[in-house]
């Protein structure tokens, strides 16, 4: 039925370089209609775009967002932004992402801010979504959000109900995965409980992340199945209704058309 579209996805990762081609494969055999496979770097930037090059006349739905990890940056980065901005031009292209700020690596502060807001500053310039990536930076994302006022995705999300009610008046989409299943994620729970089904979409962040009951094993996009349970459980609704929703979400977030081409 292909229902599960994964908006955040890392296949370039080593983790699957054994059996990459394999792995893609079973996923369109097994219920996913698609993926945004996330850049980090400007090397698995253009990563993603091989991937969705070398399978697209196959599974016409794979594609790539073009970024900066905040992990990644070095003094040279923000040179990489025209890289990345040519990157952007590709037609399989869909989003600036993975940007944002993490503040657990010791990756200085100003350094993260300044290529995060010229990654903002890009994609506003393409009117492209953004993919947000954002630990334990919650008050500086959410004061860089609010001066930027992109469209896209807070990915992974980990604040409280109050940021995602801020997130959801800038317009924003909240990406969630498998640590709505884990037994510590309460407050994950309590954000859930309150977001609007139109503002939430699907993803892994694979290979990490797999949900209950495959923590700690590789993760990948047939999984979204369990947290779109575990959502539904608390949203007291069906799967299909969680997939349905969510994949029409990612449609709307990355202007995509996700209905051609499927069987």
């Amino acid at each position: 039925m292909n229902r599960i579209f994964d908006t955040h996805s890392h296949y370039d990762d080593r983790a699957f370089d054994d059996d990459r081609d394999e792995v893609i494969t079973r996923l369109f055999e097994n219920d996913v209609c698609g993926f945004v496979n996330q850049g980090t770097t400007v090397a698995t930037s253009e990563f993603g775009i091989e991937l969705a090059e070398k399978y697209g006349s196959t599974y016409r739905h794979i594609y790539a967002a073009v970024g900066l990890h905040p992990e990644c940056l070095n003094e040279n980065s923000i040179q990489d932004i025209e890289t990345i901005r040519r990157l952007a031009a590709h037609p399989k292209a869909v989003a600036i992402g993975e940007i944002g700020l993490d503040y657990y690596y010791d990756v200085p502060k100003e350094l993260q801010k300044e290529v995060f807001a010229a990654q903002l500053r890009l994609a506003d310039e393409l009117s492209m979504p953004v993919v947000i990536h954002d630990r334990e930076a919650h008050g500086d994302i959410l004061e860089m959000l609010k001066t930027y006022r992109p469209k896209g995705i807070v990915h992974c999300f980990s604040g409280s109900v109050e940021m995602s009610r801020e997130i959801v008046k800038l317009g924003m989409y909240i990406g969630m995965g498998g640590v709505v299943t884990f037994k510590n994620a309460r407050k994950t729970v309590e954000v859930i409980a309150e977001l609007p089904l139109d503002r939430l979409v699907l993803e892994t962040d694979c290979p990490y992340l797999s949900p209950v009951p495959f923590r700690g094993k590789r993760n990948d996009s047939t999984m979204i199945c369990y947290t779109a349970a575990r959502i539904a459980e608390i949203k007291n609704t069906d799967v299909d209704e969680i997939l349905r929703i969510t994949k029409e979400n990612a449609e709307k977030v990355y202007n995509l058309d996700l209905s051609e081409g499927i069987e």
